[in-house]
């Protein structure tokens, strides 16, 4: 039977990525939106035919799963009394507002045992899961680097205020280390350099003993936004352009995998406990370029 899902905000992100992604999907009821301006709220859920809620309340009664589309310390406070209220969540990222919060949503959503996931877009994109499940395995890697570049810093750029102020670094590095992770195993020691609102290098060690290297740049004025990882091994390398390779059959790919984890009952492998290590690791690289610079 499909999910009874219900959207946490009405934004640019709600109305772009998942909502036609949530009316898309097959294993989905999507019900309701909730958020915080009505008008918003309204035009988004006739769209796609679900109910608009006055109360996040009354979101949270007709709903088994939350997808949240909001800032980070929003998130915070509903998605902890909709897993109070037994919802499961995906959750955008960062997880929290800062590592504090981050960590108590977290306590509370394993006390609770409901389902969660976190949104990394990347990691559903068909060319990213070839790259991952094929061609990386195919060069046995050693190393690797990543870089993401893009204009989303760049004056005039129409980035909403909520991404602009915590920097690149906060915006997009989630994504990035969680790639390398995926291909080279999990990060266990950084050192970070550079310009948090500049460009910034980081030289990352993963726990099997690989090196990796990482560069975020938000400063570019032309061209659209790209993020390359490339792996290298004995056998050559292997490498792909993520961001263009995310488009709505991710979208919907991530939506359906949320809803086949909230009908088993138990969290997708990138849970909440997955964001908040990325999170901490972001946090590690902003206090080490606060420090070092």
């Amino acid at each position: 039977m499909a999910v009874a899902v219900g959207l946490v905000g009405a934004g640019s992100r709600a109305r772009d990525v998942y909502a036609p992604a949530l009316s898309t999907c097959p294993d989905v009821d999507f019900v309701a939106v909730w958020g915080r301006s009505g008008d918003p709220v309204q035009r988004l859920a006739e769209r796609h035919g679900a109910a608009p809620c006055e109360r996040f309340e009354d979101l949270i009664e007709r709903c088994t799963a939350v997808v949240f589309a909001v800032p980070p310390p929003v998130q915070e406070e509903y998605a902890a009394r909709a897993a109070r209220r037994g919802c499961a969540l995906l959750l955008e990222k960062p997880v929290g507002g800062d590592i504090a919060g981050a960590e108590e949503l977290t306590s509370l959503v394993v006390r609770q045992k409901v389902p969660t996931m976190v949104s990394l877009m990347w990691r559903f994109a068909a060319d990213v899961r070839r790259f991952l499940e094929t061609d990386a395995p195919a060069v046995d890697p050693v190393g690797g680097v990543g870089r993401v570049l893009t204009g989303t810093h760049v004056r005039g750029v129409p980035t909403p205020a909520r991404r602009l102020a915590p920097g690149v670094l906060r915006d997009r590095a989630a994504d990035l280390f969680d790639l390398l992770e995926a291909a080279l195993g999990p990060i266990v020691g950084m050192h970070a350099r550079g310009d948090l609102r500049g460009w910034m290098g980081m030289m990352l060690d993963h726990q099997v003993g690989h090196l990796s290297e990482a560069s975020l740049y938000a400063g570019v004025t032309g061209g659209a936004d790209v993020a390359f990882v490339a792996v290298t091994g004995p056998r050559g390398t292997a490498e792909v352009e993520a961001i263009g390779a995310v488009g709505p059959d991710a979208h919907v790919q991530m939506v359906a995998e949320f809803a086949r984890a909230v009908t088993d009952g138990r969290s997708h492998p990138l849970d909440i406990e997955h964001g908040l290590h990325l999170q901490r690791l972001i946090e590690a690289a902003e206090t080490d370029l606060a420090l070092h610079g």
